[in-house]
């Protein structure tokens, strides 16, 4: 799957493949898997923080705190790195941008996040 978004007057394309989840692990050392399902959680309690309350600013700092945005960024320049093996490494990469706007990022490339952890074999009895 692959996307490409417009980012600081920049075309970034992002893609995601079967080595997605390993590059993870080789670059942060971390799980994709189980930080996406952290995100994913996190993510589910903003959404019904906002249901209940209704505005974003409202929002338990708790709720908030489960977020851990590193593995935001970590994610998205994982996509980027798949999509384009020569960039520079992550903070280098973000330090290219003097805008990043990752609230407007994250909702976009969510379906290719979720991708990653979605079953699409189907089981045979």
């Amino acid at each position: 799957m692959e996307k490409i978004l417009t980012i600081d007057s920049r075309q970034v394309k992002f893609k995601s493949t079967g080595g997605f989840l390993l590059r993870y692990k080789m670059q942060f050392g971390r799980d994709a898997i189980g930080d996406l399902l952290k995100l994913e959680k996190a993510v589910s309690k903003i959404k019904e923080s906002e249901k209940k309350k209704g505005k974003r600013k409202e929002i338990d700092a708790k709720v908030f705190d489960a977020l851990d945005l590193t593995i935001f960024f970590n994610l998205i320049w994982v996509l980027a790195k798949t999509a384009e093996p020569k960039i520079l490494p992550p903070m280098d990469w973000l330090d290219t941008f003097d805008e990043f706007p990752i609230w407007d990022i994250i909702p976009e490339l969510e379906d290719m996040l979720m991708s990653t952890i979605k079953s699409s074999v189907k089981v045979k009895n």
